[in-house]
């Protein structure tokens, strides 16, 4: 039973959707339908992406990355700039989970180090909103792209002319948002360094660079997801078998769950008129709105059965990532980890990234709503 409640702590996301699942099932009883409910090469792609991602985290790709770059930083502004940059391009490639469990853990030890814990909150938060807006910019971004991508069959050119207005503006008001930081001297101690990487380590991060890029070739569609899938597993093991278990499975399983619970909403007559009616015109601030309650990965693959709007509810969906702190999933992994940072003061965190997010999010939706993004 003890293992159970921390289970449900520990995956609470998981564990919703999963009854979520089981309770559609009660009212849709399962049948040869549900067959067409699972994407396949989504799932596919997800598992391959977290993966390769895994094995380069693993060789210290990432955090020896950020040691060179924090190492040239000599301000608290330009200590921040350098955290929140971090996560905000990595994202775009690395997922923006990924990047918040790479830097986030880095940001408390770099600014402990260098005696600027105070600036935590205000780092962290910054962080956490730079990798959900970053990885709006690529299919690969995040879970819900990857999703919507392959769900109404973007090219990438459509693809990429309704995220780069957006992201250019994030970028532009996150490195605006980074002048507020205090001015103080930043002097760094040699704990942060990652000493030399292995002979080990480079072979890893060759391989997970070159199947990194095979991901790439299957999400453009430019190779068969069944040949990826084959691809990556066989390249994982051959080198460590470990690497293959290396993905979220619990997301994976997640996703599973809600293909299941949408699939079966879709087929209730009344319930798919009711959202279809409300989505009509409205996918942009629907998919934020629903967001905040269930987070923007579940709101993407529950919506996307009521609208052919892809255009909308991929923005709506992205921006609504910002706000609470289960609006996305990655937002989660910030709060975990600063709870657990010394002299952690939840309480401020929670202040500081709520008007920080709420006032973005009405921000970027405005401008958005005026065909601006």
């Amino acid at each position: 039973m003890k293992r159970a409640v921390q289970w449900l702590k520990s995956e609470p996301v998981l564990a919703i959707s999963a009854v979520l699942a089981l309770a559609s099932c009660l009212v849709v009883p399962p049948d040869a339908k549900y067959l067409g409910y699972v994407d396949g090469r989504v799932l596919a792609l997800l598992y391959c992406l977290m993966a390769v991602v895994a094995g380069m985290e693993q060789a210290g790709a990432f955090r020896r990355m950020a040691a060179a770059l924090v190492k040239r930083s000599g301000s608290g502004k330009g200590l921040c700039l350098v955290l929140v940059m971090l996560c905000f391009f990595s994202s775009m490639l690395v997922t923006n989970d990924v990047a918040l469990i790479t830097f986030v853990p880095f940001a408390v030890l770099v600014l402990a180090a260098s005696g600027q814990g105070g600036l935590l909150p205000w780092v962290v938060s910054l962080q956490t909103v730079a990798a959900n807006l970053g990885s709006m910019l690529t299919p690969v971004g995040n879970p819900q792209n990857l999703y919507l991508y392959s769900r109404y069959g973007f090219s990438a050119g459509e693809f990429f002319a309704l995220t780069v207005p957006a992201t250019l503006a994030s970028f532009v008001v996150l490195a605006v948002l980074c002048l507020f930081t205090p001015a103080r001297r930043v002097t760094l101690t040699a704990q942060n360094d990652e000493g030399p990487m292995t002979a080990r380590q480079r072979a890893q991060l060759i391989l997970c660079g070159v199947l990194f890029c095979v991901c790439l070739a299957s999400v453009f569609h430019l190779l068969p997801w069944p040949a990826l899938l084959a691809v990556v597993i066989v390249a994982l093991a051959v080198f460590d078998k470990k690497l293959v278990l290396g993905a979220d499975f619990a997301l994976l399983v997640t996703f599973v769950c809600f293909f299941v619970f949408a699939g079966n909403l879709a087929r209730i007559p009344a319930l798919q008129n009711f959202l279809a009616s409300v989505m009509q015109g409205r996918e942009m601030l629907v998919g934020a709105a629903a967001s905040q309650i269930i987070s923007n990965v579940p709101a993407a693959v529950l919506l996307s059965g009521f609208t052919e709007n892809g255009a909308g509810l991929l923005m709506g969906v992205d921006l609504g990532g910002l706000g609470t702190p289960i609006a996305s999933l990655a937002s989660l992994i910030s709060l975990k980890i600063y709870s657990k940072a010394p002299g952690a003061n939840t309480g401020r965190y929670l202040a500081v990234f709520s008007a920080l997010n709420f006032g973005l999010l009405a921000v970027l939706l405005a401008l958005a709503g005026c065909g601006i993004l």
